[in-house]
């Protein structure tokens, strides 16, 4: 049988499969919201070489700050917390147990993955380095981009563990009860960029990882409980278009929804007032498309590959800068490559990395037909395993902090 006859086989079987009650909007949208993350990883992200052969972290948005807007389109974690506020809120309808079974259950679901590719770096760490002479730096740089994306998912956790007051919120206030996270963020902000900033110590922006996140979660709870119309979809889109015009044009913030090196101030880390506006944008016109998604993924060819995605989240999630580092690591021994190793400064530097897309895409699906194990209960590891496992996730942790 030819590979397009077995795709379509397969891609039917998916559809046969999936029960008629399945909100292919929201899958659809959590798919397109997560393959943002290694997208814009892949993207904007690049690598130096120093003399001693190791690899540092480098970005091409240092160079090319007309890139900006790339990362407005590829910033999708508003509506990856909007999906997610959603989804929470009919599972935790259907669940059969107490709150605490509930939250249990869907906190292993993210653990396990984070738990397993910390452990699997923590026994790569030596091998690469006392048998493959790796340099310390490139590890550490290494180390950086494994943990990267996995910040997401401590806040995920929290904002989950939220979720029952999140419910009544909604059931009290509706749309409104994401205002006063909205609020929230543009006190600390005033604070922190406002008249009286060089008063305010560091620290205090902190105080938006929180809120920041959760604000579209609250507007995906709100959205599952039935709280949000096609009316308040507008106004999202419409006020959160407008304000973060505003903040880019009146306000001086900076334009690229992720850190640029040597750059004092970041919109993601903590999240400011622009990474909210984006995701109110972005939230109302999840809501204002549900229908015309939903439709379009009707048709078997376009959902498989949601389901597929779907099924395999934290894996992608989580390996998705190995992949990338599988490649550039080896590259380093044969000196600068082009859209690999080298500095991100130059439109062909841009083009080669275009290419190397692909490699790196297949490189993860490689990884993943191994790691996507440790998103299943781990049914045959014992408590002695899952110590170990635990143990060098800690280790692994303390070496990417600096700490080690």
């Amino acid at each position: 049988m030819s590979a397009p006859a077995l795709v379509k086989r397969a891609a039917r079987r998916i559809e046969a499969a999936t029960p008629a009650h399945r909100d292919r909007a929201v899958d659809g949208l959590r798919a397109l919201a997560l393959l943002a993350v290694p997208t814009g990883h892949w993207l904007l992200g690049g690598f130096t070489r120093s003399a001693d052969g190791a690899l540092h972290n480098a970005s091409p948005l240092g160079a090319f700050a007309g890139l900006a807007p790339v990362s407005w389109v590829l910033q999708m974690l508003g509506i990856f917390f909007l999906v997610g506020g959603y989804a929470s809120v009919l599972s935790y309808r259907r669940r059969k147990g107490s709150t605490g079974d509930w939250l249990r259950a869907r906190l292993a679901r993210l653990g396990r993955p984070v738990l397993g590719v910390t452990a699997v770096w923590a026994v790569l760490l030596p091998l690469l380095r006392f048998g493959l002479g790796v340099p310390v730096d490139t590890l550490r740089t290494a180390s950086t981009l494994v943990v990267q994306p996995l910040w997401f998912v401590g806040v995920y956790t929290v904002v989950t563990a939220l979720t029952p007051c999140c419910v009544r919120a909604a059931r009290r206030l509706g749309v409104w009860a994401a205002a006063p996270l909205l609020g929230s963020v543009a006190v600390v902000d005033l604070l922190r960029y406002g008249p009286y900033a060089e008063a305010v110590p560091s620290w205090l922006g902190l105080l938006n990882i929180l809120p920041g996140w959760l604000f579209a979660y609250q507007l995906g709870v709100s959205w599952g409980e039935g709280r949000v119309t096609r009316r308040h979809a507008w106004a999202l889109l419409v006020g959160g278009t407008a304000l973060f015009a505003a903040l880019l044009l009146a306000f001086g913030y900076p334009a690229s929804m992720v850190g640029v090196p040597g750059e004092a101030r970041t919109n993601s880390h903590p999240p400011s007032l622009l990474v909210l506006a984006l995701a109110a944008g972005q939230s109302g016109a999840a809501v204002l498309l549900r229908d015309r998604l939903g439709a379009l993924l009707r048709r078997p060819a376009l959902w498989a590959p949601v389901v597929v995605v779907n099924l395999s989240a934290m894996t992608v999630l989580c390996w998705h800068q190995t992949a990338m580092l599988a490649a550039a690591v080896p590259a380093a021994y044969a000196g600068e490559v082009p859209g690999l190793v080298g500095a991100p400064d130059s439109a062909g530097w841009i083009l080669a990395r275009l290419a190397w897309l692909p490699v790196f895409a297949g490189l993860l699906v490689l990884i993943g037909r191994y790691a996507r194990g440790f998103e299943s209960p781990w049914t045959g590891a014992g408590p002695a395993r899952r110590a170990l496992a635990g143990l060098l996730a800690a280790g692994f942790g303390i070496f990417a902090l600096g700490l080690g």
